[in-house]
Parts: structure tokens; sequence; C-alpha cells
């Protein structure tokens, strides 16, 4: 991390001295790769599970520290303060459960909506994007349990998102995002008689990611103009 943080600042230093010329927003595309930490809370589905006959009174397993989180972004910029984009995402986490085999849930789909983004001009030599928005789109929630089986449901998660790209020169970028997303999933138990109470598990919750982006040119969408 110190290596890559290093670098940035060299590219930063680097792209400051050329006096580039700031940039608009209005018809620019972008692709973020990023990766990092999903944490979810679930003590609904704790609760539920520690009240079942089989495993009341038993010791209950230590709160999943969450799992990893990948997504890849591909986005327009429709004017200066408005983007529109997809995100295709994958994350898990293991939750492990006192006297039963430990549960893997996997959450992946695409998420489509818009950023309301401006342009900040400090920081870096390209300036500073700042954004929040709004996604939903269709998502698969798969658990599995060794000696259990799988479970697989198709739903519609949503989510809000809130960061920042940081431009270090006209197509170079680090993006750091925080996205708070609602899914629910059913986990491989469900399909046992003796978990038939069992609640469902929180597919979603909140995810840290930072990575790096590409700008494409300016391309503006110009409907009206003249001959």
């Amino acid at each position: 991390m110190r290596r890559f943080v290093l670098l940035a600042v060299l590219l930063a230093a680097g792209s400051a001295s050329a006096q580039e010329e700031l940039l608009p927003l209005n018809g620019v595309g972008r692709l973020s790769i990023q990766a990092g930490w999903r944490v979810s809370s679930n003590g609904t589905f704790y609760d539920s599970f520690y009240a079942l006959p089989n495993y009341q009174g038993v010791e209950r397993a230590p709160i999943s520290p969450g799992g990893p989180f990948l997504a890849g972004s591909f986005a327009y910029a429709v004017t200066d303060f408005i983007e529109l984009g997809i995100d295709l995402f994958a994350t898990g986490e293991r939750l492990r459960l006192t006297g039963a085999p430990t549960l893997t849930n996997i959450t992946y789909g695409a998420l489509v909506g818009l950023r309301f983004q401006t342009l900040l001009d400090f920081l870096t030599p390209q300036g500073v994007v700042p954004f929040v928005g709004i996604q939903t789109g269709p998502t698969l929630v798969y658990s599995t349990a060794e000696g259990v089986g799988s479970r697989e449901l198709f739903t519609q998660a949503w989510a809000g998102t809130v960061g920042a790209t940081f431009r270090f020169s006209a197509h170079w970028g680090l993006t750091a995002e925080y996205r708070l997303a609602f899914a629910r999933g059913r986990s491989a138990f469900s399909s046992k008689p003796e978990f038939k109470d069992l609640a469902s598990y929180n597919a979603g919750g909140n995810w840290f990611a930072l990575g790096v982006t590409y700008l494409f040119g300016s391309d503006p969408i110009r409907p009206f103009s003249s001959p």
C-alpha cells in the first residue's frame, strides 16, 4: 500500500510540473477497477440461528470480520454534474456458527445508476471529483455449506454510493468509494426442516473500495448542435 501511495504522489508531482489545463467533466468516459473489503451486520441472522431449539444456550461463534470486494465500473458523464454508469461486482464472506458447518456466502451482479458529481480544482493536477449516487440492479446471492448443500437466490439490490476520484493526469486517477448496499439472501441451511425458522442473512452491507481509474477523452453529447 505504501508503494501504491508513493507512486500516486510521484504521478501528481510529475503532472503538476507539466501545468496541464484542467479538463471539464462533460463527455468524459470512465473505467474504474476497484478492490476492497465488505463488512456486513448479521445480528438478526445470528440471533435467529442461536434461538433454534438445537442451538439454544451454546456459545456463540465470533461475528464475521467481513470479506473481499471487487468491482469494475463503466461510466459516462452526460453533463458536468451527472454521470451514468454500470458496476459489475462480486463480494463474499464466511459465517462461522457453533455446532454447524461454516457458511460461505457470495453476492455478485450488476448495479446501474447515476452519480451526481462536481470538479474541485485543488490537491491534484486535474482536480478532485467528489460524487454521490444511487444504484440498483439484478443480483445473485449464493450460499453454500459443506455437507449441507447450496442455495441461490435471484434478487434486486439497492446501493447508495459516495466517494471521490483524484485525477493525476488527463487519463489516470485514483478512486476511493464507499457503498451501502441492501440485499437479503437465504442460507444453505434453509432447505433443511430443522432450520425452517432461520432468518435471511445480509447479502449487502458496507463495501469499501480503492482502485485505479482510466479517463477517456471528452466527447460531450450535443443534441442541438447547429448545422
